[in-house]
């Protein structure tokens, strides 16, 4: 495997693009969909169009925050033969191409996989650390000795009905960043983002000095540029995997995946 990317953890790249007066972009793609191979170059394709950090879905059989979109695609995945040292191999990729790679995975995947062996191969194929949606951190004492051993982001989630107990709960076990989940649901491209969002937002910064990325319905450069007015981070997943999805020939959906990620990346800059 390649040597790890020092100094390339998605607080870095948070920290670069604060410099620049502007919020993160968080682009997110599940690996082995279509193929390992083209989830590979759609990986690179996010970086090359300016993307900051990405988020390399784990895909599984039972998702519970994943909407149509990227459920069609962890199916696919899942039915073209994925396995999770194919998740490695996609991380090693994004390291490689000068990017943080955090892995967004519900936790059955990483506690049947052994949870000091993932933090092990999570770091020696790069990767910045782990998303878990379905992991609360009263109850994730062991991933967090095991990225503290391997130096590895631990992001979780927060949403419009968490209590204040709750974030102060979640964030003060987040490094890397805070997920703020825009609304109460699932993944998908919607025509408005969250009303309820800029007042999570406010509410986690209360709280701590992390980070703050807001997901879920952010699909054009306009919304980039709303949440990028209230957020640290723009973190956007379906809008880029229907790229994907709805075009049969590879060289065609890059192109789309390109043009999308490059009109994301100037509304996250205009602020």
């Amino acid at each position: 495997m390649a040597e790890p990317v020092v100094g390339r953890r998605a607080g870095s790249a948070f920290d670069s693009a604060r410099e620049q007066g502007r919020a993160a972009l968080v682009g997110y793609l599940p690996a082995g969909f279509p193929t390992v191979a083209e989830a590979i170059e759609g990986c690179r394709v996010l970086v090359d169009s300016g993307v900051d950090v990405i988020e390399i879905g784990l895909p599984y059989s039972d998702p519970v925050m994943d909407g149509p979109v990227i459920q069609r695609a962890a199916e696919r995945a899942l039915a073209g033969g994925f396995r999770v040292a194919d998740v490695f191999r996609t991380v090693e990729a994004v390291a490689a191409a000068g990017a943080p790679a955090l892995v967004m995975t519900y936790w059955n995947p990483v506690e049947r996989y052994g949870v000091p062996a993932f933090a092990r191969d999570l770091a020696a194929a790069g990767g910045a650390g782990l998303i878990t949606p379905d992991l609360i951190p009263e109850e994730a004492g062991e991933w967090v000795a095991a990225a503290e051993e391997h130096d590895l982001d631990r992001v979780f989630l927060v949403a419009p009905s968490s209590t204040a107990q709750r974030i102060a709960t979640t964030t003060a076990a987040c490094r890397g960043f805070v997920y703020a989940a825009s609304v109460m649901g699932v993944t998908g491209a919607r025509e408005q983002t969250g009303q309820a969002a800029p007042a999570l937002v406010e509410r986690v910064r209360r709280a701590t000095t992390v980070p703050v990325g807001v997901g879920l319905g952010v699909s054009t450069g306009a919304q980039a540029a709303e949440v990028a007015g209230y957020a640290d981070g723009v973190i956007v997943g379906s809008a880029l995997v229907r790229c994907l999805l709805d075009e049969a020939d590879p060289a065609a959906a890059r192109r789309r995946l390109g043009a999308l990620t490059t009109e994301l990346a100037a509304g996250v800059r205009k602020r």
